[in-house]
């Protein structure tokens, strides 16, 4: 190459955007991941908590669609917890869930009745891990809600 087709070569400035895009690409698409993923979490946490407070209530109350604590374990009330937490599209089992008719312990205590406590477990997965490696190995969520016992 000849000495003009460096300078011409230096000169050229049409793939300056490329090159500009391709630095910044990266960074602002990991911004706007994890500004989505954190508001999914935080979304999650609220629906969560949305889900114990009318499981509480439901046993609480005793309603016949939702409420058998006199069984063990409370199916009707394992099935509404459930369907509540599949309306806000997060499946839960019988294994994340910790139901009480009678508490008086624990983050219902120092209340003057026995309450329903409803304690929800769960382990929220991120949808991009590569990306977001504080949240890839799952980040563990919970929920308490009390309710007090009709009588």
């Amino acid at each position: 190459m000849t000495r003009r087709s460096f300078r011409a070569l230096f000169a050229d400035r049409r793939a300056g955007h490329a090159v500009e895009f391709g630095l910044i690409a990266l960074p602002l698409m990991m911004l706007a991941l994890g500004t989505i993923e954190f508001g999914r979490l935080i979304w999650t946490r609220e629906a969560l908590q949305m889900t114990a407070t009318q499981g509480a209530r439901c046993m609480g109350v005793l309603a016949t669609s939702c409420s058998d604590a006199a069984s063990t374990p409370p199916t009707n009330t394992i099935s509404y917890i459930e369907s509540v937490a599949s309306g806000w599209g997060i499946t839960l089992t019988s294994s994340n869930l910790t139901l009480t008719a009678n508490a008086t312990t624990g983050a219902c205590s120092g209340l003057s009745q026995t309450v329903s406590q409803v304690s929800i477990s769960y382990t929220f997965t991120t949808a991009v891990p590569g990306l977001l490696t504080m949240l890839s190995g799952g980040e563990a969520l919970t929920a308490q809600a009390c309710f007090p016992n009709q009588s």
